[in-house]
């Protein structure tokens, strides 16, 4: 019997965290192999386990797989979060594509220089209101769905419920305009493997922070 799959990254939160949100909305018990070091990089890189030098890294199934966006298409595959047809999959793809600006701006917070935080701030707060949040609530309204896609879970639904945490962390006040993407977060939140994971001592990460900063500077990504 095959053990259960294991993902490998620094323990900070980073391009491990949409693949530990996606396991858990799956409900897939998975271990975390952290990098302490440099070497243990250069290790997986010796032994040929990383195809392009880069983590995250999941073994499953037999494969070790690279790539965040692989990653996260293999397991939304496997567990049913990816659609029912190609026309499908390509509004999951649209969508998952068009957070993945505002996340990066949000993670890369706590990195930029104090002279440049307000504007940085600014900027996150006037996309989310006109650009993203908008157009999501405009989904939800317009097909009367509990879903962004084909009225069922799928990744681009916890994708963008993560998008939402991370900018409730930026400011609590900007989902307020927006009562259905506070369902849907009230919804996908309460699903109890989501639940679990959102508890303090789960495998998730605080926000960036100076562990984030200091994995950053020793793995040079």
């Amino acid at each position: 019997m095959a053990g259960k799959p294991k993902l490998h990254y620094f323990n900070a939160q980073g391009r491990m965290e949409p693949i530990q949100w996606l396991l858990a909305a799956a409900g897939v018990e998975f271990e975390e192999k952290f990098l302490k070091s440099a070497e243990d990089l250069e290790k997986l890189r010796n032994d040929g386990y990383l195809m392009f030098q880069q983590v995250p890294m999941f073994e499953i199934d037999g494969m070790k797989l690279v790539q965040t966006r692989a990653i996260l298409n293999y397991i939304a595959s496997k567990y049913y979060l990816y659609g029912k047809d190609i026309k499908e999959r390509a509004l999951i793809d649209m969508y998952t594509e068009g957070m993945a600006d505002l996340c990066e701006t949000i993670l890369l917070l706590p990195l930029c220089r104090p002279e440049e935080k307000d504007a940085k701030i600014a900027l996150i707060q006037e996309k989310t209101k006109n650009r993203y949040f908008s157009a999501f609530e405009k989904v939800l309204k317009s097909y009367g769905q509990d879903y962004l896609v084909g009225n069922k879970l799928s990744r681009a639904d916890i994708r963008l419920v993560e998008l939402l945490y991370y900018v409730e962390e930026v400011d609590s006040r900007l989902i307020s305009r927006f009562p259905l993407l506070k369902a849907l977060k009230t919804r996908i939140s309460n699903q109890p493997t989501v639940k679990k994971f959102l508890q303090p001592g789960s495998p998730k990460k605080p926000p960036t922070n100076a562990k984030s900063i200091e994995a950053r500077n020793i793995f040079k990504f």
